[in-house]
């Protein structure tokens, strides 16, 4: 019994010491990554064992042999628990970073929809607000003259089309975080897509004399949902005609090279300020602090096309970028060949 005791207090006092030892280690390394932390927790567990097998072995009066022989067996065990700890602390870590981004993009999201909530209520009760007015003033008998009333009669349908393609926006936008967003892949001539979008968007083109021009550099066929790709190109070209100051021109070509299809919408907008340049794709961002809807006809939207955009492309296994070029800036789209 009083062997055991002494033993125990030998093994006790020995691991104690590297205890301690790894407690001061793990107060300097205080900040660093969870994976240093979790190798020293390893490391110091494994040499407690170690320090008190060995001081245990000493004390118990083995000859050299039996005691060389319990050392290494003991140091052989040590290593492969430290290389298994290791191994499973970088897991641990890769997991806990991966926890950490993902509680980050939570966050991010979480900030985007509180931002989403607040444009589009302000967008919505805007126009709301002079609905309500022109309807009560037309109720009312108030306008008299009819050019004013037909005014206001084309006023009422400008803000419901506008309010209507906002409702299609966010309802685009949600099947897309929903995951809901189901694609019908054909093979779509992309040169038909871009004819049917430069034919939308050519009356606002002109109404703000923009030049639309299409590059003859030989269309590819893509495979994909062919009302998604209509809808990336269509909004790709809105919102550069509605960026591009009156005189501008807007540009847009395609063509296939390494493996892929590419797609740019090049304008004369002046450039984006490069803050803003990994931006332009989130939700509700337009690219200043104003909420106030832009005036009726300029195509302005509620910051959501973009933001489909980018998630459409990415629905279709590409990406999508955008750079300052010269007096303006380029939307590059990459979509699998």
């Amino acid at each position: 019994m009083k062997d055991t005791l002494l033993i125990g207090l030998y093994a006790l006092l020995a691991g104690g010491v590297v205890g301690l030892a790894g407690a001061g280690a793990l107060k300097l390394m205080r900040g660093r990554s969870i994976l240093v932390h979790v190798l020293v927790l390893i490391a110091v567990t494994v040499l407690a064992v170690v320090a008190g097998v060995a001081t245990v072995a000493q004390a118990m009066f083995l000859s050299a042999h039996d005691l060389w022989v319990v050392l290494v067996t003991v140091t052989a065990s040590a290593l492969i628990s430290l290389g298994v700890g290791a191994v499973f602390g970088s897991r641990l870590a890769a997991a806990a970073v991966w926890a950490q981004a993902a509680r980050d993009r939570e966050r991010h999201l979480e900030a985007g929809r509180r931002e989403l909530v607040a444009w589009v209520s302000h967008d919505l009760r805007t126009p709301l607000a002079g609905l309500r007015a022109m309807a009560e003033a037309l109720e009312d008998g108030i306008i008299a003259d009819q050019a004013t009333v037909d005014e206001y009669h084309r006023r009422i349908r400008v803000e419901t089309d506008r309010m209507t393609q906002l409702v299609d926006d966010l309802f685009e936008l949600s099947r897309i975080n929903a995951g809901a967003l189901r694609l019908m892949p054909t093979t779509v001539p992309l040169g038909e897509v871009v004819s049917d979008a430069l034919a939308g968007v050519a009356p606002l083109a002109a109404r703000r004399r923009i030049h639309l021009v299409a590059a003859d550099s030989g269309w590819p066929v893509v495979r994909g949902g062919e009302r998604e790709l209509a809808r990336i190109v269509s909004n790709l070209l809105i919102n550069s005609v509605r960026y591009t100051p009156e005189d501008g021109t807007v540009q847009i070509a395609a063509g296939q090279e390494h493996g892929h299809v590419w797609l740019t919408v090049s304008d004369t907008c002046g450039g984006i300020p490069e803050p803003d340049l990994t931006r332009v794709f989130d939700v509700a961002f337009r690219g200043e602090r104003a909420r106030t809807p832009a005036a009726a006809g300029t195509g302005a939207g509620g910051g959501l096309g973009l933001a489909i955009v980018r998630g459409l492309v990415e629905a279709h296994g590409g990406r999508v970028g955008v750079r300052n070029i010269g007096h303006g800036c380029r939307f590059e789209v990459q979509l699998p060949a």
